[in-house]
């Protein structure tokens, strides 16, 4: 459904002095009935789970460590450590023992906002899980069918892959039983990294009595599994980072106040001269696709283990496929002016940098700094990660991916635009509802 407002801004809208068009295509705005919903005794149990380390293989790192409410449901940082690091954001810092981080986490932690909108189809920077009606369990992902297997959603199934990942929560190597199951491709079945962390839960009595009340299924604690862990953590994310009250959403609503004058001049760009709606559209502002926008490169990337080259061709590694060679997820923007850094790795701290970036990929190519992104220190790895021959030597194929047109904007243009983004800031400033627990049931210390 598509909405057509007639927009009376003289000072903007005089088709002889601007060349704008007196009419603009917006998306219909966004309710309830557009998300899935959870009973609050799922949510609750989700809430507890996704601020408690039990999840992780050596017990220390929650989903909250990445995504924090505190920090807009991200962690601030262009490239996140994980697993042996300390802290949360900025203030993350690798540990001086041997769980030290082998390497940073190869893209930037998404935020969570408003992945429990139906309209969600496609999750991670890469899309490795997608919903698809054709598969047996309406869900599409690289790994074997039989695994998406009692995951609700892709939201629900999505927590499979950091949990089984030795950067992010499982750990290395011989650290712990579920890193040590990985390693050995155990992932499903009794001896499987899924079923030890299950096992964990089931051991606490708090977990077991909530999963009882919250699921009629289960009845022991032994009918606990990773998929119950996981949609929970699924009905939390949904309920608890709905973001549908910014001003742009009131202006939809027929609030014709709730938008100051820039903020609409901006609106008039992003859905005009600017272009950005070809890409982020829909009220959630993304087309769910991917897109090569040729972004700078550097950190580890996403490579196998035994490739010595650090490189992360995007869609590409999911699909195979040479045209998706650099593409990525476009990503909603809603709350866009509290989840820096921006980009699948971080590489723009403002929206004015993002911005320009799209205005002219090239320049900004060219004068892109590896001072730019916000690193927490792990200086064995800089060489590799912050490598400015690397950077120059993947230009000419970043600019022949992209999809990108130079489009010459003033700059009150761009500050207006910038305005509009700040504009789909929702009043609730990206906390959530139920917000952080006081403890979690494992006793573990959270964050």
């Amino acid at each position: 459904m598509v909405i057509k407002y007639l927009v009376f801004t003289s000072l903007l809208f005089c088709t002889c002095n601007t060349g704008y068009s007196n009419t603009i295509d917006l998306p219909a705005p966004l309710s309830q009935q557009d998300f899935v919903s959870a009973t609050q005794a799922r949510v609750k149990l989700g809430q507890q789970l996704f601020f408690d380390p039990i999840l992780s293989g050596n017990k220390n790192i929650a989903c909250s460590t990445c995504h924090h409410p505190d920090l807009a449901t991200a962690d601030g940082v262009s490239l996140s450590l994980g697993e042996g690091a300390k802290g949360l954001g900025t203030k993350r810092l690798p540990v001086t023992d041997d769980n030290r981080p082998e390497q940073r986490i190869g893209r930037n932690a998404p935020a969570l906002f408003n992945l429990g909108a139906k309209q969600f189809t496609v999750l991670f920077h890469d899309g490795r899980l997608e919903a698809d009606p054709t598969r047996s369990n309406g869900i599409r992902t690289p790994l074997e069918d039989d695994m998406t297997q009692g995951f609700d959603s892709i939201l629900s199934a999505q927590s499979m892959f950091p949990v089984l990942s030795p950067d992010e929560m499982a750990g290395h190597y011989a650290e712990n039983d579920v890193s040590r199951a990985v390693r050995m491709g155990l992932i499903t079945g009794k001896q499987g990294a899924w079923q030890k962390i299950a096992e964990r839960v089931q051991q606490i009595p708090e977990y077991a009595t909530a999963f009882k009340a919250a699921i009629p299924r289960i009845q022991t604690a032994e009918d606990i599994h990773f998929t119950d862990i996981s949609n929970v953590l699924a009905d939390f994310i949904a309920s608890e980072w709905q973001a549908i009250d910014s001003p742009f959403d009131r202006y939809l609503n027929g609030d014709q106040q709730a938008l100051n004058e820039a903020s609409v001049r901006g609106m008039n760009l992003f859905y005009g001269k600017a272009n950005c709606s070809s890409c982020h559209s829909g009220a959630l502002q993304t087309d769910h696709s991917f897109h090569s926008i040729a972004i700078p490169e550097f950190g580890p990337g996403k490579v196998a283990r035994f490739e010595s080259t650090p490189q992360d061709l995007g869609r590409m590694r999911v699909t195979g496929k040479t045209k998706d060679r650099y593409r990525f997820r476009t990503p909603s923007l809603r709350n866009v002016a509290l989840t820096a850094p921006y980009t699948h790795n971080g590489a723009y701290l403002t929206l004015e940098g993002i911005v320009r970036h799209h205005l002219d990929p090239k320049a900004a190519l060219h004068r892109y700094q590896l001072s730019t992104p916000t690193l927490s220190p792990l200086p064995e790895q800089d060489k590799k990660d912050l490598d400015p021959d690397r950077l120059k030597a993947v230009i000419p194929q970043l600019l022949a991916s992209t999809e990108l047109t130079s489009i010459s904007l003033q700059d009150q243009e761009i500050t207006d635009l910038i305005a509009f983004l700040h504009a789909l800031t929702d009043s609730a400033q990206g906390k959530g509802i139920l917000g952080k627990p006081d403890k979690v049931p494992s006793g573990l210390s959270m964050d």
